[in-house]
């Protein structure tokens, strides 16, 4: 396993995190989502990611009852704040009143006396960043948790954040986790440059877009068993299962099996080929995921692949102003 800096921080966390979205809580059962997270361990992944809306708080408490048996020093545990939890009008949002409760709440879940990144889930346009940053402060400064993040945020709000941290002699922002995969590059427009240059290490969820990025829905059959053969999660990724982009998917599949590797190690490689990555967030079921995404963990794609691979997806951001 390889490990980054959280961008300007000194921490380092490993370049695949293992996350518990859509599964810990929910859809794994809590032995089969110990195996996986022992797995990750093993194998040197020390970034682990969850949030409380994330099943509703239980994914939180899966987590709290599997980091008892490791040492809590060996972790780098990420939980998020800003979705509803209850029809309360004040358990929303990142108001310092939800803030400051959502994170003693989390704490109790998590069975832990600190977090080490606090992530704001959304940008919440109901709140001044001025309370958001001074709730997040007081928290670091209180020991609760180690570094403060955003995800999804738009480059304006990041930038928003990290002057007004800076002038308000706060501490900054050290994160962002955005979507982003070789089916989604948005991030690329002008988010990650601004991540870049203000000292926020990305950490990226969906690399695998869902699952699409594995290879499983080859020439558009789709497995039972899969995410997007359950009835749930069908309306999610629907839009993802176009002809066009499986068709790609098979085209670079071909490559992945030339340089010996899975779809999903080529396609969590080509996410981390861009050195303002800090780490991709994989979701796994079963241990087996989790062994085989690791070894995407310093793997280069060799330059006449990567070529190809571009041509193939032919979906890079263009600069808008390039023509005047």
């Amino acid at each position: 396993m390889h490990y980054r800096r959280l961008g300007k921080a000194g921490v380092k966390v490993s370049e695949i995190g293992l996350g518990t979205w859509l599964t810990y809580g929910k859809t794994v059962e809590k032995e089969k989502a110990k195996e996986c997270f022992k797995a990750a361990f093993e194998l040197g992944v020390n970034f682990f990611d969850t949030a409380d809306i994330y099943a509703n708080g239980e994914s939180e408490k899966v987590v709290g009852e599997i980091i008892q048996d490791f040492n809590r020093n060996d972790l780098f545990l990420g939980t998020k704040v800003y979705f509803p939890m209850s029809k309360s009008p004040n358990n929303k949002g990142l108001s310092r009143k939800h803030i400051m409760e959502s994170c003693e709440n989390s704490l109790k879940r998590l069975q832990t006396d600190y977090i080490d990144l606090y992530q704001c889930h959304r940008y919440d346009s109901e709140t001044e960043l001025e309370e958001v940053i001074s709730a997040m402060d007081d928290l670091v400064k209180q020991g609760k948790i180690l570094y403060w993040g955003v995800s999804q945020w738009s480059a304006v709000q990041i930038c928003d954040s990290v002057h007004i941290s800076k002038y308000m002699n706060k501490t900054k922002p050290s994160s962002n986790q955005p979507v982003y995969n070789m089916l989604n590059r948005s991030l690329e427009v002008d988010v990650m440059n601004v991540c870049d240059r203000d000292g926020l290490g990305i950490v990226i969820w969906s690399p695998l877009a869902e699952g699409v990025l594995t290879g499983k829905y080859s020439n558009g059959v789709i497995p039972i068993d899969s995410r997007a053969g359950n009835d749930q999660s069908n309306t999610f990724i629907k839009h993802r299962l176009t002809a066009e982009k499986l068709a790609k998917v098979d085209k670079i599949n071909v490559i992945a099996k030339e340089l010996s590797i899975t779809m999903s190690q080529l396609a969590l490689a080509w996410c981390l080929r861009r050195k303002e990555i800090s780490s991709a967030i994989i979701g796994a079921s079963r241990p087996e995921q989790v062994i085989e995404n690791v070894k995407a963990s310093g793997f280069k794609i060799p330059q006449l692949a990567f070529d190809r691979i571009e041509r193939i997806l032919n979906n890079a951001p263009i600069d808008q102003y390039s023509d005047y």
